[in-house]
């Protein structure tokens, strides 16, 4: 049978191993994107036509299986399940779509999907790239504290680390030569789940000029320099202490009082959209378990979007 004539449900295990050979995510994501689709597939079967091909998925079918999510009651609680659950399923089943146009599969396009909006959701908070640079100048570098926050700062918007992924680095991770341009590093973050960040010129810069100025042999790469630090058998920061770091210079600068080492990631990761960066790539980036978490940031560079499609393509020069 054509690969165009199969049904929905029987491209299924195709997509998987394409997440699995071309896209190379992880097994614990190949299981997401099979436990989702799986609901997808129940639907069909109870609702119809279980052998629903997928040049006939059309947009009704779609916003059904939409109904039934919002609906659908699960786990003990037998609540609806929440908006960003649906989510879950939803980008799931944009994957599938995806991939039926990688392989030049006539289907529904990708974008037919509406994510479900979550009105309790709470907006993104990020800096626009002259407020980044102006926190990143902040500090006064003629002595080993100033460089110590600068490469604080450098390191958490070149790599989009979470604060306490920060903290956890030490200097044995941090392999800098005189001719090191850029640097990779292995870290493992939240839940235990393993990924590399990458480290800009600018930042390999300042963490040199940092790691130059220690003259001590604690094994941390970012150390407390307070009076009575050295008492202790580690003089590792905390993360209550970088986010007294950041604070410092967010009200240096003047920048909002909101500004965290957390909307620091989340400049990171904007920066990254706007330039083109796809979701997948962004998601990779952060160590989000799911790409629902990474999908937050489409919101922010939508928005920015369409403002400047208003303010640059208004048709004002037509007659």
């Amino acid at each position: 049978m054509e690969k165009t004539a199969l049904p929905i449900i029987k491209h299924i295990p195709d997509f998987l191993d394409y997440l699995d050979v071309e896209k190379g995510l992880s097994n614990k994501t190949q299981e997401d994107y099979a436990r989702f689709l799986n609901k997808f597939s129940e639907w069909l079967k109870i609702n119809g036509p279980e052998d629903l091909r997928p040049h006939e998925l059309t947009s009704e079918h779609i916003w059904k299986y939409r109904v039934f999510l919002a609906r659908h009651a699960s786990g003990k609680t037998k609540r609806p399940l929440k908006k960003s659950t649906q989510n879950y399923y939803l980008i799931a089943l944009r994957g599938l779509l995806n991939y039926f146009a990688s392989r030049d599969i006539l289907s529904l396009p990708s974008e037919k999907i509406e994510l479900a909006k979550d009105r309790d959701e709470k907006p993104v908070k990020f800096l626009n790239l002259e407020q980044v640079e102006k926190l990143l100048l902040a500090p006064d570098t003629s002595h080993n504290i100033g460089l110590r926050d600068r490469a604080i700062l450098e390191t958490l918007f070149s790599t989009g680390l979470r604060v306490a992924e920060l903290v956890a680095l030490n200097r044995e991770q941090i392999k800098i030569k005189d001719e090191t341009k850029y640097l990779e590093v292995g870290i493992v973050g939240k839940g235990g789940r393993p990924r590399t960040v990458y480290f800009s010129e600018r930042a390999v810069a300042w963490l040199r000029k940092y790691l130059k100025s220690r003259k001590d042999n604690d094994k941390a790469l970012f150390i407390n320099y307070k009076k009575g630090a050295k008492d202790f058998s580690s003089r590792r920061l905390t993360v209550r202490s970088i986010e007294d770091i950041v604070k410092k210079y967010v009200v240096l600068t003047g920048l909002p009082i909101t500004t965290t080492p957390h909307v620091i990631r989340h400049s990171f990761a904007t920066d990254l959209l706007t330039q083109g960066v796809d979701l997948r790539s962004v998601q990779e980036f952060l160590g989000h378990k799911n790409i629902a978490t990474t999908q937050i940031y489409t919101h922010v560079t939508s928005k920015r979007l369409r403002d400047i499609h208003r303010k640059f393509h208004g048709g004002k020069n037509l007659k």
